[in-house]
């Protein structure tokens, strides 16, 4: 890889990964030895961000060209793209199966898109201030999503009960109703949020640029629960691991935190280069760096 790879994601089957670089370029490649199966071309400028679908055939990406891009991993092919957004897209979200999918940007909006059309189905969020990066997850019933302000399109499929989080530029973790659109909370932390997860459907995480990361109860967000620190540098990204998660931050450190949270594995100290991004599969976790590297970690026992 020429460029420093900005984000990357393994296939539900494990087969495929696919990661993103600051030099406009994304490949897909084989998850069980790297070697590259498809170059994607087709972005101006950084890609900040890909998901698959569930399907695992199919990628979605955003860039600092302020398009969502969507890819058949099988033949490289750009299927749609979708333009709205007024600057780069900083992260991207799918909706259950892949209908519908959200997307966050520099712009300080997240938009709602429905895939077949190629249009936007909504603004989800305008606060003002990028939002760095989202999650979304079913909820716990009692937390009130709010109703929406009018009869959600037809071609919303399966926003309903959808909490979307929104790591902002502005120190501020949102959580809002997806289809209502409708706040639901606002957390407010020691510093910009930069990314989001959830746990399960009533806790989630937020972390922010002075190395905090926030562990809150949807139902209650007035207090967190905790705030874990290990070390000053930015929390870069949070994945849902097993019974904890996966962190990493901007000094090269990349955490595994199980069983209640107070078990810590690292898989990596502090070594400058930043990791952007994490994706597990099974005992496997890869990671990707600013130093143009994708490295694969095997978990030899059980956490």
């Amino acid at each position: 890889f020429r460029s420093f790879i900005t984000c990357l994601d393994i296939s539900n089957g494990g087969g495929l990964g696919v990661s993103t670089s600051a030099d406009g370029s994304m490949k897909i490649w084989q998850a069980a030895n790297g070697e590259i199966r498809r170059n994607l071309e087709g972005h101006v400028y950084d890609v900040n961000c890909c998901r698959f679908f569930p399907s695992g055939i199919v990628v979605l990406s955003g860039g600092m060209d302020a398009r969502l891009k969507i890819w058949s991993a099988e033949d490289g092919r750009c299927v749609a793209t979708f333009q709205g957004h007024k600057a780069g897209i900083l992260d991207v979200a799918i909706v259950e199966r892949g209908r519908n999918v959200v997307s966050s940007s520099r712009d300080g909006t997240a938009r709602l898109w429905d895939c077949g059309r190629s249009t936007c189905l909504g603004l989800v969020a305008d606060c003002g201030s990028p939002i760095n990066g989202i999650a979304l997850n079913a909820t716990d019933n009692s937390l009130n999503l709010g109703s929406p302000e009018e009869l959600p399109s037809e071609r919303e499929i399966g926003t309903e009960g959808k909490l979307l989080l929104l790591a902002r530029e502005d120190k501020k973790l949102q959580g809002l109703g997806l289809q209502s659109r409708q706040p639901v909370f606002l957390f407010i932390g020691s510093d910009a949020f930069n990314c989001c997860t959830f746990l399960s459907n009533t806790y989630l995480l937020g972390g922010t640029q002075d190395g905090s990361i926030y562990h809150l109860d949807v139902r209650n967000t007035k207090a967190p629960i905790r705030v874990i620190q290990r070390s000053g540098a930015p929390v870069l990204s949070l994945t849902p691991y097993k019974d904890g998660f996966i962190a990493s931050q901007g000094d090269g450190t990349c955490f595994i935190m199980q069983q209640d949270l107070d078990h810590v594995l690292e898989l990596t100290g502090p070594d400058c280069d930043p990791v952007y991004k994490v994706a597990p599969w099974g005992k496997e976790i890869y990671t990707c760096c600013r130093d143009g590297i994708l490295r694969r970690y095997q978990l030899i026992s059980d956490l």
